[in-house]
């Protein structure tokens, strides 16, 4: 069958993609470190200090999930094999076609392994957080705010990534003037990171009785999140200023009656957080200071970037000439990010996890 001889190329060729994938993520290397934590596990003290073990526990849950997905590909690829074998030898349409089925559902797959590869960046393992911030446009770019905040958590829900808000700021009439937000799951700073940058949007406005076009400016930061035990950024408690005040929203008595929201101003930097989803402010207070940290962290790589390329070290504007991706609703239907050239044409696709694409393509970049 014809089928099946294209199939047989296909497979040879995503089966060579899956072992340069595996050469690639040190799969000889992963075993070792398997292998020298679970010996580390298995020490009568181990379990003695719950911080590092519980540290040491996820990275090892980690490796074996990374490890038992490269396993997992190579096995059905041989399940491929054996699928083609039983379909030349009995001459089965059905079982052809469910060859086809399964040679696409791995490559898929396959693909996604090859992306996992590209992140080898020092903090792409790491947990985000995201802040997103309304610029120039008043109303419109607070709802603009909004729709990409719904764009992100859209897309790390179906990445199986876990939201976390810490802080929102409602708009005056509609939309959020910022929000804040720390994003988990493997690999969530990676697939993020090329996401940092203003966003320009282009539409006929809700907002305006006249129906006239509207343009509108967001900007996202993105810093990655540091384990508590990371000798990377030391912060000086005397360079910090804390306050203290009621968070807003619903939440019941303890919320609104109790100064439970904490805000940290860093001297130096002039970089503010602040963090309100905690009903106890001790807790508030420890979010705080790992965003801090994130934050200056971020600061700390963007001044090595500007260093090597010799670029002036202030932030761009959130406004013309600054934007990273144009969204164009009106007079036209598309979407382009300035960096990649990348270009999508069904913005029911970007508001339903478009976004993978133009993580891929800035990726790819690297």
């Amino acid at each position: 069958m014809l089928e099946l001889e294209q199939y047989a190329q296909d497979i040879a060729g995503i089966r060579k993609s899956i072992l340069a994938a595996g050469e690639a993520l040190h799969v000889d290397h992963m075993k070792e470190q398997i292998d020298e934590l679970t010996e580390e596990m298995n020490q009568p003290e181990f379990w003695n200090d719950t911080d590092r073990s519980t540290r040491v526990n996820q990275k090892l849950g980690h490796l074996k999930n990374k490890l038992e997905h490269y396993q997992g590909l190579l096995s059905q690829a041989d399940d491929i094999d054996v699928m083609m074998e039983l379909a030349r030898e009995g001459d089965d349409e059905d079982m052809v076609r469910e060859t086809g089925e399964a040679l696409a559902h791995l490559k898929e797959q396959a693909d996604a392994l090859e992306l996992e590869t590209l992140m080898r960046g020092d903090y792409d393992d790491n947990d985000a957080v995201l802040s997103l911030h309304a610029g120039a446009g008043g109303t419109e770019a607070q709802d603009w705010t909004q729709m990409l905040y719904r764009m992100y958590t859209r897309y790390c829900e179906q990445m199986g990534f876990e939201v976390k808000l810490l802080d929102l700021l409602d708009g005056d009439e509609a939309g959020i003037k910022s929000v804040t937000f720390e994003v988990s799951g493997d690999h969530a700073y990676g697939y993020l990171r090329g996401e940092k940058g203003v966003h320009r949007l282009v539409r006929i406005s809700p907002f305006d009785a006249n129906a006239r076009r509207h343009t509108s400016f967001s900007s996202l930061d993105v810093a990655p999140m540091l384990e508590d035990d990371g000798d990377e950024i030391k912060i000086d408690m005397k360079d910090v200023r804390v306050d203290t005040y009621h968070s807003s929203g619903a939440g019941g008595q303890n919320v609104n009656k109790t100064s439970s929201a904490v805000r940290m101003t860093h001297y130096p930097t002039g970089i503010v957080v602040a963090c309100q989803t905690e009903r106890d402010q001790v807790q508030n207070r420890a979010t705080c200071l790992k965003m801090l940290k994130a934050k200056l962290l971020e600061l700390k790589e963007r001044e090595k970037e500007q260093q090597m390329a010799d670029i002036k070290g202030e932030m761009k504007k959130i406004e013309w000439g600054s934007q990273i991706r144009s969204y164009v609703f009106q007079p036209y239907t598309m979407v382009k990010d300035h960096r990649t050239g990348y270009e999508s044409g069904n913005i029911d696709d970007v508001m339903n996890g478009h976004l993978e694409g133009f993580v891929t393509a800035y990726l790819k970049m690297q």
